[in-house]
């Protein structure tokens, strides 16, 4: 059996804990926006180069828990590994986002398509095992996928997307074929999220990035839905250990009624998001059921100056109010984070403003 982490500040607020200081850790952690990162990107030739390679992306995983002070680790890979084991080529060119070689538009496509062999991301796991290794105990791991519908956006789209047009034409004018797509990225996620946690993950979350592009009744129907799939498929234990299960849905907000019935610990909001207003809808109360929160501070506040970024930080901390303190119940509890990944021009002193006014200001919030 594998140590627990020293610093479980994370787990227990995903679990309802109370702990003594609001964790923080972002997401996109360990990217461009770090000089040592792009050093190794460099040495390793491409994007796909670095994620492919354990020895890599440990590396560039650990680079931000030496610089600041975060709470938790997050496995360095790419929302779309999944589709890329099912054979649809994933490559990135220098400068430009992702793109499939194979597109998924017609019935012959949908009707090919396959839970890949998870032998075919053996990378991943190797990493993940690689990082618990050489974190040795120091925070959590978080591993992650796409959801089925983010995934399925890339997939129809053959990349990222302005308007969505390709992927809703589908939808709308062929929904049996976008269930059947849904359907198999459901069944591949969980196994790919259940492959992580065997490896070592000890924390999981599911990116719906695109969600929030959906009609509602669509989003019920064709992200929520198969978001639920995954989560009823995945491990809950591991080691005699629970594995918290994180949902993040970009421009999410409005559904917050329909998420809560998500069998997940946390659900993560993006910078629209009044965390109070969050709070009282589905951070329910001590000793009572309810979802932790995770967010939301607006990624674009780490260009101000440190002195207003830590304003900004405090503002959305005050907005959670203080979180629980019952050392024997469990209770509202918030992770902070970004509203979305950070960007790569972020001044990489500035995240270290960030993560120590969470940390100062939130333990004055419990000493309150």
């Amino acid at each position: 059996m594998q140590k627990k982490p020293q610093n479980d500040l994370f787990l227990r607020a995903c679990l309802r804990q109370s702990t003594e200081y609001t964790p923080v850790w972002l997401m996109r952690q360990a990217g461009r926006y770090l000089p040592e990162y792009r050093h190794t990107r460099a040495q390793a030739g491409s994007f796909m180069g670095l994620a492919t390679n354990p020895g890599y992306a440990t590396e560039v995983t650990l680079q931000p828990l030496d610089r600041y002070s975060l709470d938790a680790a997050i496995l360095f890979s790419d929302i779309l590994t999944v589709p890329d084991a099912m054979g649809l080529g994933l490559g990135f060119a220098q400068g430009e986002g992702p793109k499939f070689e194979k597109v998924v538009r017609d019935e012959a496509a949908v009707a090919a398509l396959q839970v890949p062999d998870m032998e075919r991301l053996r990378y991943v796991f190797d990493a993940v095992r690689s990082i618990r290794h050489a974190l040795n105990g120091r925070v959590p791991l978080i591993g992650f996928s796409g959801s089925p519908w983010t995934l399925a956006c890339y997939m129809v789209e053959g990349g990222g997307s302005d308007d969505y047009r390709l992927v809703k034409s589908l939808m709308y004018s062929r929904p049996d074929l976008m269930h059947r797509i849904l359907q198999v990225n459901a069944l591949a996620v969980a196994d790919y999220l259940n492959a992580q946690i065997d490896a070592g993950a000890q924390a999981v979350m599911v990116f719906d990035s695109w969600g929030g592009v959906l009609a509602d009744g669509a989003f019920q129907t064709f992200s929520l839905s198969y978001t639920a799939m995954v989560l009823s498929k995945l491990k809950t234990q591991h080691e005699g250990q629970r594995i918290p299960r994180i949902v993040f849905t970009k421009g999410g907000g409005q559904w917050l009624h329909d998420m809560n019935t998500l069998d997940c610990e946390v659900l993560g909001l993006d910078w629209t998001t009044h965390l109070g207003q969050a709070r009282a809808k589905v951070g329910g109360s001590v000793g009572g059921p309810g979802k932790a929160l995770q967010g939301n501070i607006d990624p674009n506040v780490l260009f101000a100056p440190p002195a207003q970024i830590a304003t900004e930080v405090r503002r959305v901390l005050d907005s959670f109010g203080k979180p629980h303190t019952d050392p024997h119940s469990s209770g509202p509890t918030h992770i902070f984070n970004l509203g979305h990944g950070i960007s790569q021009f972020t001044p990489p002193e500035h995240v270290a403003a960030l993560v120590e006014t969470v940390h100062q200001h939130s333990r004055h919030m419990r000493q309150a």
